[in-house]
């Protein structure tokens, strides 16, 4: 998986923006938590897919960039969580052991 690190306000901005060409994928994970571990774990052993940017966003380090995420886009904050932006709106989000990617890669396009 070929992450790109989501560390502030404005790659949040670029993200949103980029979403009106292309799905953004946020994968928001604890490092202090095993299950978040476990699903970051899935998400490594696939290839990136061409025509989706993965986000990788560190809870501990950047919690208040989750909040905001959490606050603007009306869902609920789980962690590990993946969230799939779409012409700049949430089009599905998922939590734990139901982060999989083929239901990311089939709801993004």
């Amino acid at each position: 998986m070929n992450w790109i690190n989501l560390q502030t306000e404005e790659q949040l901005t670029e993200l949103i923006e980029k979403s009106k060409e292309i799905p953004q994928v946020i994968f928001k994970h604890s490092t202090r938590c095993s299950v978040s571990s476990m699903a970051k774990n899935r998400l490594d052993k696939n290839e990136h897919t061409e025509g989706i940017d993965f986000y990788y966003l560190d809870l501990i380090k950047f919690r208040p960039l989750s909040n905001k995420i959490a606050q603007d886009f009306k869902i609920v904050h789980q962690s590990p969580q993946v969230i799939i932006i779409k012409d700049g709106l949430p089009v599905y989000n998922e939590s734990h052991s139901g982060i999989i990617v083929e239901d990311i890669l089939n709801n993004a396009f």
